[in-house]
């Protein structure tokens, strides 16, 4: 009697054990990788984005998580501005902490020096913020982009040019290649408007002193410069431009300027300046969904973050939200089978509604969505969105 007992206690025990490991399975979290420049030359940019994505794991766990109360989490790993950084930060989100998809990695050079250990290791990243045409060109299938190349850019650029009365223009660009793919494409749009292309001057990313480039382009006798590159530099670029005396239209590219920042900044040198951006949060009614604008400002706010974040921060809000409704249409959290889903997601964000086009060599596409397109202007230091 007394062996029987001890044999049913082994055997309730047993089922308690299975029991508890099947709860845990239930309850076990689903990672989401995040490859991101948390210092650096672009860590500013790169924290608001990593901020605005923990809003969105944030919202979605209150509303119950995904696959039947499963929890989102954040790996978030710092790429430090540096191309080989971001390969390597892609292989220990993919090998050491098993993530099934990963949201990266702000900069054009970072996400191409990423890419290859995608396709090696065939797990799928949501690109953010990179525009560098090649991403979705270069026949890489784990790509899924929600980031405006340059083709999208200069597109919504060229909607807009009447309101420059532009003659002749100038570039100050990054040396790497977001700058070097917006001064090709850009370029081509003037071109075909008849628009005349003078100097194209390059400045690297660490750069504290672009006095020698400014100089030359004060002397071309071209009406407008365009300018590209993060914020943190552009604040400089600006400043030096006024102490040289530059007078002419500058427009800034790629929609990682944060023109509130500028402002503060920068100060009098932001002013008159324009500024391609792909969120409005001064004005939510021009925005795609007012409503989701609002919602996401005050969550902002809430967290006691800068107004001046919003521009970028929305950019890991809205890649959270498009991988999780992967997840949710995959059912599953194989890296292949979020790929297959993300290919027929369908989701509204910030910035409109996600769904992706094929783009690249047939048989090796890559996706691309078609993000919205924003301008803003500095005026008496506050910041109108030009219709």
């Amino acid at each position: 009697m007394k062996r029987r007992n001890t044999l049913s206690r082994a055997v309730l025990a047993a089922c308690g054990l299975i029991g508890a490991a099947l709860a845990q399975a239930q309850a076990e979290d689903i990672a989401i990788g995040m490859n991101m420049p948390l210092t650096g030359a672009f860590a500013a940019s790169g924290t608001y984005v990593a901020d605005g994505a923990r809003i969105a794991i944030d919202e979605i766990n209150a509303k119950g998580g995904v696959l039947g109360g499963k929890t989102l989490t954040l790996i978030l790993e710092d790429n430090k501005s540096n191309p080989t950084e971001a390969a390597t930060v892609t292989e220990k989100l993919i090998v050491r902490d098993k993530v099934p998809v990963i949201l990266g990695a702000w900069g054009s050079s970072l996400t191409l020096a990423a890419m290859p250990k995608l396709m090696q290791y065939q797990v799928p990243m949501v690109v953010e913020t990179s525009g560098a045409n090649k991403i979705t060109e270069s026949g890489n299938p784990f790509i899924f982009r929600i980031a405006a190349t340059q083709v999208i850019e200069a597109a919504g650029f060229e909607e807009k040019l009447d309101q420059f009365n532009i003659r002749k223009i100038d570039f100050l660009a990054i040396n790497n290649d977001w700058g070097l793919n917006t001064v090709n494409q850009f370029g081509k749009t003037m071109k075909d408007h008849g628009i005349e292309v003078g100097l194209v001057e390059l400045m690297d990313q660490a750069s504290q002193d672009v006095s020698a480039q400014l100089s030359k382009l004060k002397s071309s006798d071209a009406d407008t410069l365009i300018v590209t590159t993060a914020v943190e530099q552009l604040t400089l670029v600006l400043k030096q431009a006024a102490a040289l005396g530059i007078d002419k239209q500058i427009i800034t590219t790629g929609g990682s300027q944060n023109p509130d920042q500028l402002v503060a900044q920068a100060g009098s040198a932001a002013e008159n300046t324009v500024h391609l951006v792909f969120f409005a949060p001064w004005d939510p009614d021009s925005t795609a969904f007012p409503e989701k604008t609002r919602g996401f400002i005050e969550a902002w706010k809430a967290k006691g973050f800068d107004f001046a974040g919003l521009t970028e921060s929305f950019r890991g809000y809205d890649g959270v939200q498009v991988i999780a409704s992967a997840i949710e249409r995959a059912g599953s959290t194989e890296p292949d089978a979020i790929r297959e889903a993300l290919w027929n997601t369908r989701v509204d964000v910030l910035n409109g509604a996600v769904s992706f086009d094929k783009s690249g060599p047939e048989g090796a596409e890559s996706a691309q969505s078609r993000p919205n397109v924003y301008f803003a202007k500095i005026s008496g230091g506050k910041i109108e969105v030009l219709k």
